[in-house]
């Protein structure tokens, strides 16, 4: 499934939720996807012990994608060809 025409992924922020950065590197690898930017950071009120990566909504072009681990909360945007269930299989390989 991963192609050697693989997208880009643009690190604009200096903080990222633990462990996210390495899931997207596998992730943009996959054909279809052509960007991924990892986008605002928060906290939420609930913990989750693993990084967790969500396909969320649709928006043009692609989908935004909602990572959590432990409290942070960050918005990743993810601009791809693939339909939703295809990005969530991917998703789900490259946090293998």
């Amino acid at each position: 499934m991963a192609s050697n025409d693989s997208g880009r992924l643009v690190l604009n922020h200096s903080t990222h939720v633990d462990g996210l950065i390495p899931v997207l590197e596998r992730l943009v690898s996959f054909q279809g996807i052509r960007t991924i930017t990892p986008g605002v950071i928060s906290r939420s009120r609930g913990h989750i012990p693993k990084l967790k990566l969500r396909v969320s909504v649709p928006i043009r072009g692609g989908y935004k994608a909602i990572a959590r681990a432990g409290k942070t909360v960050q918005e990743v945007f993810v601009l791809t060809s693939l339909s939703k269930g295809e990005l969530e299989q991917a998703i789900a390989e490259s946090l293998n």
